[in-house]
């Protein structure tokens, strides 16, 4: 399966989750690649940080930050269970590259009405590769939620039947995501970690559920 993070709007976490996410499926025992196709290389840098500190390798991190993403990455798939891609910002042509690569395509968005605004865009070109991919699934993920807030409720509340649907499983505002890529670590790697851990299981669950029930939109 081909799991793209994407949206225009950038500081939603698409790295954090796509890092985290990869880290999570490798540890149950599945071969997974990342993409890192953002052109600041952050989950490279992270891979690279990972290097110095003597790290064992969990998964391969490759850059591909190119309109050509849509060849390369089921090319890549071939090789793996799993490839996790984490997209760019506002870049229309990488953006379309890999929607048009993905099998379900995640978009990350934080609990406030500002990233709901910002989501239209990225919408409009999930409609457009929908022409070419009719059969591309995509789901809305709430990310960096602050405990029990009512922004959080309400956001939850005002994806609960849209257009891509929301995913059950959140994900809370954790400085433990931060910390443990400082070092090139991922949170399950973190003996304090043990909410964000929690939380990203259960998005991974629901990943392995949308995969046995076939992606459907």
């Amino acid at each position: 399966m081909i799991v793209a993070f994407l949206n225009q709007k950038g500081g939603v976490g698409k790295t954090t989750l796509a890092l985290n996410v990869a880290g999570e499926l490798a540890g149950r025992g599945e071969r997974v690649t990342l993409i890192d196709a953002d052109p600041q290389g952050s989950a490279l840098d992270w891979s690279e940080q990972r290097g110095h500190e003597g790290l064992p390798r969990l998964f391969g991190v490759v850059g591909l930050a190119r309109d050509t993403l849509h060849r390369e990455a089921p090319e890549l798939a071939k090789t793996v269970d799993h490839v996790v891609i984490d997209g760019p910002p506002r870049v229309a042509g990488l953006m379309r590259s890999a929607l048009l690569a993905a099998d379900l395509v995640l978009i990350p968005v934080q609990p406030s009405p500002f990233d709901g605004w910002a989501s239209a865009e990225m919408l409009a070109l999930l409609r457009e590769a929908r022409i070419y991919r009719p059969e591309l699934a995509a789901r809305f993920v709430l990310n960096r939620c602050g405990p029990r807030t009512i922004l959080a409720r309400e956001t939850a509340a005002a994806l609960a039947d849209h257009d891509p649907p929301l995913l059950g499983a959140t994900i809370g505002q954790r400085i433990a995501f931060a910390t443990a890529a400082q070092t090139g670590r991922l949170a399950l790697e973190c003996d304090d970690a043990t909410s964000a851990t929690r939380e990203i299981a259960a998005l991974a669950d629901e990943l392995f559920h949308l995969r046995i029930g076939g992606n459907t939109p």
